[in-house]
């Protein structure tokens, strides 16, 4: 496989500054930054994006985060490892990143599983998150980005 396009950053700067902008104020949200990763790991492995499966499994690993999430993110529902916090967070990444295969959006009790367990702002901050990452799939899938590149 090869990158259709690569320095992205330095193509669009404005663009890349903005997103990463985002992801700076995702960092300081008070979600748990492993509850992040683990969002972004899901949302990428359903787009099929390597590059962003890759660099958040990596991510996660380096943050602390043990083989055995990571290799159950895929099935969390079948999987004793994760929290009720992150169970709400993974159903609503993935209402949410497979919106058009439902035509009520995001189901009511989806919203409210995760209502549930995160404050209003917590909320929203996730649902951030899962927008970025459903950007940042887009831009690496498109444009072909190698999983691994950026550690090379």
């Amino acid at each position: 496989m090869q990158a259709r396009m690569t320095g992205l950053p330095e193509i669009a700067p404005d663009a890349y500054k903005a997103l990463l902008g985002l992801e700076g104020a995702l960092a300081k949200s008070s979600v748990p930054k492993s509850t992040l990763e683990l969002v972004r790991l899901r949302a990428s492995q359903i787009n099929g994006c390597g590059f962003c499966a890759d660099m958040h499994a990596y991510d996660a690993k380096k943050a602390g985060e043990t083989d055995e999430r990571l290799w159950s993110v895929a099935t969390w529902r079948e999987s004793p490892y994760f929290t009720d916090e992150e169970r709400a967070a993974l159903a609503l990444t993935e209402a949410a990143t497979r919106i058009a295969d439902n035509p009520a959006g995001v189901p009511d009790d989806v919203w409210d599983e995760a209502a549930d367990v995160y404050d209003e702002q917590s909320l929203l901050s996730l649902i951030m998150c899962i927008a970025a990452i459903n950007a940042w799939n887009r831009i690496n899938v498109t444009t072909r980005q190698i999983a691994g590149s950026m550690r090379a």
